[in-house]
């Protein structure tokens, strides 16, 4: 049972992983089409919308694909005064909790109100409201739903390694999916 339960947490890691490490070279398009508006904009008198909903749609679409793995990292804002020195079953126990209280429940309510939206969207193919900007408004809004599933996925993967932590069975995992002991340890190991 504690394999299928690592094996779980190892999967849901990866795609995060994964989605994260892809969805993050959006990063240099975004600076690319930024700096075309500028030079266009500033050097040639010359303005496109659709380049503009286009680096703004971008960073929409990065930011929250990316969610997952941020939380993966840990790089998620967080209360460190009582979670930084707890030790490596208090940080279980905090993160279970966090995860059934609030992270789970949020997720579901951030999905719930944005499916009608996102449907509403798709039925209508959903364009830039600008004159001259962006098709495809609908796809963008899908990614909101891809933020609730990442976010929840990686919840669920934080809460069952919690519980691999409090059964003692931690070493179950790899090293990069466990609870780092040094605050430094999970970016050294992810970048």
């Amino acid at each position: 049972m504690f394999g299928l339960l690592a094996g779980l947490v190892r999967i849901i890691c990866w795609l995060n992983i994964i989605v994260g490490r892809v969805f993050s070279w959006l990063s240099l398009g975004i600076v690319l089409v930024c700096f075309t508006v500028v030079v266009q904009r500033y050097v040639f008198s010359v303005s496109y919308v659709w380049m503009q909903d286009l680096y703004i749609w971008l960073s929409g679409a990065m930011f929250t694909s990316v969610a997952g793995f941020a939380l993966f990292r840990d790089d998620h804002v967080r209360v460190d005064l009582f979670y930084r020195p707890a030790s490596v079953q208090r940080k279980a126990v905090i993160d279970l909790i966090g995860v059934v209280v609030f992270l789970l429940p949020s997720m579901y309510v951030v999905s719930a109100y944005s499916l009608p939206f996102v449907e509403r969207a798709w039925s209508y193919k959903e364009a830039s409201a600008n004159v001259g900007g962006m098709p495809g408004l609908f796809i963008l809004k899908t990614f909101i739903l891809m933020f609730a599933g990442l976010i929840a996925l990686q919840g669920i993967a934080m809460a069952l390694r919690s519980i691999l932590v409090l059964c003692g069975k931690e070493d179950l995992l790899p090293d990069h999916m466990r609870y780092p002991r040094k605050n430094h340890e999970i970016s050294e190991v992810t970048a």
